[in-house]
């Protein structure tokens, strides 16, 4: 939606004034304050939102969608800690549940893809001890000697913390280990909401918010790149939210690091907060717009299919989502598990460009950093 557009649809539909002067800032290009945030939350409707969401994603991406070439490996499911809205973990003390993989099972994961033009293997999952520091640059160096190119994009705060605090290591001097072992970039999760009197209610025991956001900063400063989450639709409050995205501003105000904003739906089957109902797809759509809205130093924002299902993503990518994840293959069981919409998480090349050119946008495959591999617009899919 071009500024003369946006304005004209402004100045003809009936909107709150308030949301009005938000309008007038984001076609300024003037940052929204938190107030205004929280606002948009409580008042903004989903064609108002969608409207503004969609003009600033084409003003930074145009007509393009992206997506990668990627697979990802869940080195275990069992957890030392005990998140109430997880349906993917198990307890240590009923590990039979669950699987536990060696370095070299995933080694032999990987190497199924061999010869296959991938671009990104995509490594997390539950916390124990038994995979620690030595397990992972083992396992990251070993991934780099079999296939340098391939872009190790493994753990959350939540297992770094964890690992280097086992190993008594500092941030600075963990992530740096990390980094010469061959990690590329670290995924978002382990996010949840920031805010403590909900962090502790879903996700108590885990690293703080401020953890966090520290070890993100430490990687940033090593001058690599990593994502953000966010888990909504649960106990958390509109204001819960804007606080979360409030701290993803600013820390990506200090380093840049950040890649991509994803926005993850909470899922309630076979969890501890199965009595809680999930949001509605216009809710889902209207989170995405705002979060759009208010990361306005963010470049990107993912609607992970796998999570959200393939309709409610492509309708996603109207409401200021430009990306939408990657292939996967069905090789995670986090969402799935939850209830997703996706049972088996697979989709090949030629299925998520057919899905971006349905909604009549233009399908570019990225690396894990957004250069570009593939025009799709302009080019065939390979096999």
């Amino acid at each position: 939606m071009k500024p003369a557009s946006i304005q004209h649809y402004i100045a003809n539909t009936k909107i709150d004034s308030a949301l009005k002067q938000i309008a007038d800032k984001v076609i300024a290009k003037q940052r929204i304050s938190f107030d205004d945030g929280v606002l948009l939350f409580e008042k903004g409707e989903l064609g108002f939102v969608g409207a503004l969401a969609n003009y600033i994603k084409q003003q930074k991406s145009g007509d393009m969608v992206f997506f990668n070439r990627n697979f990802h490996v869940e080195p275990t499911n069992i957890c030392v800690y005990t998140c109430s809205f997880c349906s993917y973990s198990r307890l240590i003390k009923h590990k039979e549940e669950g699987w536990e993989l060696s370095v070299e099972q995933i080694l032999d994961t990987i190497k199924k893809w061999d010869g296959k033009p991938v671009t990104e293997v995509h490594i997390t999952g539950g916390v124990i001890p038994k995979q620690d520091l030595a397990f992972y640059t083992d396992l990251f160096r070993k991934i780099k000697q079999h296939r340098p190119a391939l872009h190790i994009k493994a753990l959350t705060p939540v297992e770094y913390h964890y690992i280097f605090k086992k190993a008594k290591l500092t941030y600075e001097e963990g992530m740096k280990l990390m980094k010469e072992a061959g990690l590329d970039s670290m995924p978002g999760g382990g996010a949840e909401i920031f805010h403590p009197e909900i962090r502790d209610e879903i996700a108590g025991g885990k690293c703080s918010a401020e953890e966090w956001l520290a070890i993100h900063e430490v990687w940033h400063n090593l001058g690599l790149k990593s994502n953000a989450t966010m888990l909504y639709g649960h106990v958390e409050k509109y204001w819960h939210r804007i606080d979360h995205l409030e701290r993803l501003r600013t820390l990506q105000d200090k380093t840049g690091g950040f890649n991509a904003f994803i926005p993850l739906k909470f899922r309630n089957k076979d969890n501890q907060m199965s009595h809680v109902p999930e949001v509605s797809v216009i809710e889902d759509l209207r989170n995405y717009a705002i979060s759009r809205i208010y990361l306005d130093n963010f470049d990107h924002i993912k609607a992970y299919w796998a999570m959200i299902g393939r309709s409610t993503a492509q309708l996603a990518l109207n409401f200021g989502a430009d990306d939408i994840d990657g292939t996967i293959d069905d090789t995670t069981k986090i969402y799935s598990m939850a209830g997703s919409e996706e049972l088996t998480p697979i989709l090949t090349t030629q299925q998520l460009v057919d899905l971006i050119k349905q909604v009549d946008l233009r399908p570019v495959e990225r690396d894990t950093l957004y250069n570009v591999v593939h025009d799709y617009s302009k080019e065939l899919v390979e096999a």
